[in-house]
C-alpha cells in the first residue's frame, strides 16, 4: 500500500469547477492585485475567526513581519517566542534587528510554556508571541494574563491553527493584538502558492496594516512609513475564498482521524491511553487530550508522535510506501545563524527532547481508516 504524506490533488478535484470559474473571471477582468477576490476573502475570513478586521497578505512570513513592524519593533527590542517552531517565526524577528528570546515548551502540547516566558521578560522586552503549534491552541489563558500582568502585546503566530480555538472557544487569531496565518498549499486552508493574513480587533492597527502591506502607501505615491510588497493576488484570494466554506468539515475530518488513529495505536498495544512518558506498554506518544478539551479544538494540521529510534522508523516506513516527515529536528536555538544569542542549551530540555522523537504521519482529510490502520500496523512491526 501506498500512503503519501498529503494529497492536494483529491481536495482540488471536488471544488475544481468553482475555482477554474473564479479564475477564469480574473483572467478576463484582468484586475490581479486588490480586487474584489481580496476584499471577500477578508470579510469572510475575519468573520470565520470573530475579529472585527483581516488583512490579507502575501505569506504567513509576512503577515508576521507585518505585525511585528506594525507595532514598531526596532533593533534591540525582544520578543518572547517558543524554541520549536518553524524557522520564520525567529526570523522574522531577526530580520528587524530585534532579538529572538527562545523558551522552552509543555510537553503535553508541544506550545509555549507560560512560566517560562514570565522568567524571560526585561525591560526591553516588547511582543510575546506564541505559535499554537500543529493545529493547537497555546495556553493563551496564562499568556493573556502575563501580557496584561506586563503591558506587552500578544501577536499569535496561527500560521498552523486556523479554526482551531482554545477551550473557552475563542479562535486562533482573535485572542492577541494581532493574529497572523499562512496558507501556504499545505495548510488546513491552503492556497495555489504563498499567501498569509492578519486579523486584529484594532482598528488604527487594521489602517496601518492596509497601508504597510503596500509600501506604506496612502493615498497614491505618499509615504508616512516604511512598508512593503505584501499584497495577496487575486488568483489566491479566489482560490481562498472557494476553500474557505469547507474548512471546518476539513477541519473536523482531520480531528476524525486523529481518533482513528488513536483507536488503532491502542488497539496494536502501542499505546496507553494519556500518557506522556516511554513505557513497556506506550511505545508511541500520541497528541495529548485533556478532559476540558474533549469537544476538541485541535485541528491537527499536523498528527505528530513521539518514538524512539524516531530516524530508522521514518525509513522503514518510507520503505514501506508511507510517507512522513519531521517537525522539527533541529531546535532554533541551535540554529548557526543565531549562534550569537549564546542560548543555554540546559534551558530547552523538552525541545531537545522532542526535537530528537517527534514525527508527523498523514493525517490529511481525504486519508482513509484502511490507510490508518496500516501505518499504525506497521509502526507495531518496527517495535516488534
Amino acid at each position: 500500500m501506498k500512503v503519501p504524506f498529503f494529497d492536494l490533488k483529491i481536495q482540488y478535484e471536488s471544488i475544481k469547477d468553482e475555482i477554474e470559474a473564479s479564475i477564469s473571471e480574473i483572467f478576463n477582468s484582468q484586475h490581479f492585485i486588490l480586487g474584489k477576490y481580496v476584499s471577500e476573502f477578508e470579510e469572510k475570513l475575519a468573520d470565520f475567526c470573530s475579529c472585527k478586521y483581516a488583512v490579507a497578505v502575501s505569506s504567513g512570513t509576512d503577515a508576521i513581519l507585518a505585525a511585528l513592524m506594525a507595532i514598531d519593533i526596532k533593533p534591540g527590542d525582544e520578543v518572547i517566542l517558543p524554541d520549536f517552531t518553524f524557522f520564520a517565526t525567529a526570523g522574522t524577528i531577526a530580520r528587524l534587528g530585534a532579538i529572538p528570546v527562545f523558551v522552552d515548551i509543555l510537553p503535553t502540547t508541544y506550545n509555549i510554556d507560560p512560566a517560562a516566558v514570565r522568567k524571560k521578560i526585561t525591560n526591553k522586552t516588547k511582543a510575546i508571541m506564541p505559535v499554537h503549534l500543529f493545529g493547537r491552541c497555546a495556553n493563551m489563558r496564562e499568556l493573556k494574563a502575563i501580557s496584561e500582568e506586563f503591558n506587552i502585546p500578544i501577536i499569535e503566530d496561527a500560521c498552523q491553527a486556523i479554526g482551531a480555538s482554545c477551550p473557552t472557544g475563542k479562535k486562533a487569531g482573535s485572542m492577541g493584538l494581532m493574529g497572523c496565518f499562512s496558507f501556504y498549499p499545505t495548510k488546513n486552508l491552503g492556497g495555489a502558492g504563498d499567501s498569509g493574513a492578519i486579523t486584529t480587533n484594532d482598528e488604527k492597527l487594521y489602517e496601518k496594516l492596509k497601508q504597510m502591506r503596500n509600501h506604506g502607501m496612502e493615498p497614491r505615491y505618499c509615504h508616512k512609513f516604511v512598508g512593503g510588497n505584501f499584497r495577496m493576488d487575486e488568483l489566491q484570494a479566489a482560490v481562498l475564498v472557494n476553500k474557505l466554506p469547507n474548512l471546518d468539515s476539513w477541519n473536523g475530518i482531520r480531528r476524525l482521524n486523529a481518533m482513528l488513529y488513536r483507536k488503532h495505536f491502542i488497539n496494536n498495544e502501542l499505546v496507553e491511553i494519556d500518557t506522556n512518558e516511554f513505557t513497556e506498554k506506550n511505545k508511541v506518544i500520541i497528541p495529548y487530550f485533556f478532559e476540558e478539551d474533549r469537544e476538541d479544538t485541535h485541528i491537527f494540521h499536523q498528527y505528530c508522535i513521539r518514538v524512539k529510534k524516531r530516524d530508522e522508523l521514518k525509513q522503514f516506513l518510507a520503505d514501506n510506501g508511507i510517507g512522513t516527515d519531521i517537525y522539527y529536528p533541529i531546535p532554533l536555538h541551535r540554529q548557526e545563524c543565531f549562534s550569537y544569542l549564546n542560548s543555554n542549551d540546559a534551558d530547552f530540555p523538552i525541545t531537545n527532547q522532542v526535537c530528537e522523537e517527534i514525527i508527523a504521519l498523514p493525517i490529511y482529510p481525504e486519508i482513509e481508516e484502511p490507510s490508518i490502520q496500516y501505518i499504525t500496523q506497521k509502526i507495531k512491526e518496527f517495535y516488534q
